[in-house]
């Protein structure tokens, strides 16, 4: 599939104050691309699109009313729904607030995003839509009760607009992004068993796998590698697939989980 030069292209991304977004920017900004950095902290949004030489807007992707008003009039080539939240707690121990938070910011924001430019880029039959979701959305992880399902629902919303896309004839098209760990902050204290074959990610090595994905056209990208086994584990029983789950030390990952402070 014909990829999208990211030279002279309008880029808009979301959770752009820090992290793995401000990374996206700073690439996105040195491969030609025009960023709109856009976050619920506007001090980061700002240090972001003063360091790339962009726009910014602070706006909370949850709100579907500010993500249309903040998109009015934007010509977007490229949207990257990059903004996430977690909580690192069991399901018994999480608040109402919090699970819900997760869905709002994880997996609805994508919607609402999505929808403020769609449009333009059906028109223009020109555009790419990247969803940052997460391995976690190929496996359930424990004290990842909502995290996992709302990466689950950022992967479906991803795989089902891409269907449509297709049944319209559009040219325009999808990436979703399922990397493991990533070195932000924001998972601060996880460990993992094998750092070789499950190492923590680091954001200027996957924001530049994200970026040459969409150059290239690629429609999925799973990093490390290793994640690419997880979808034909499944044809294996639950037991059996419980098994190698914990030989890798998955779901004991989160258990000096911080996060960010």
């Amino acid at each position: 599939m014909k990829g999208l030069p990211l030279a002279g292209a309008t880029v808009l991304i979301t959770g752009a104050g820090s992290g793995l977004g401000r990374e996206l920017a700073v690439q996105a900004s040195a491969r030609g691309a025009r960023v709109i950095a856009w976050d619920r902290d506007a001090a980061g949004a700002r240090a972001t699109a003063q360091r790339v030489n962009g726009t910014w807007a602070e706006v909370d992707v949850t709100d579907a009313q500010a993500v249309a008003d903040a998109a009015s009039g934007l010509r977007v080539d490229v949207l990257i729904n990059n903004a996430g939240v977690v909580t690192g707690k069991y399901l018994l121990d999480a608040s109402e607030e919090q699970i819900r938070r997760t869905f709002e910011v994880n997996t609805l924001a994508g919607y609402w995003t999505t929808r403020a430019v769609l449009p333009g880029m059906l028109a223009r039959n020109h555009g790419v839509i990247v969803t940052i979701a997460s391995a976690a959305g190929l496996v359930g992880v424990a004290k990842q009760t909502d995290y996992s399902a709302s990466k689950w629902g950022a992967i479906g919303f991803t795989e089902s607009l891409r269907a449509e896309l297709r049944s319209f004839g559009s040219r325009v098209r999808t990436l979703v992004v399922a990397p493991y760990y990533i070195n932000t902050g924001m998972f601060d204290g996880v460990r993992t068993k094998f750092p070789l074959v499950l190492p923590i990610l680091e954001p200027v090595k996957v924001a530049g796998r994200v970026l040459n994905a969409i150059e290239a056209g690629r429609q999925q990208v799973m990093l490390p590698p290793l994640v690419r086994i997880l979808p034909p584990l499944r044809l294996l029983p639950v037991p059996a697939f419980d098994l190698i789950l914990d030989l890798f030390g998955i779901n004991h990952t989160m258990d000096h989980f911080v996060g960010r402070r």
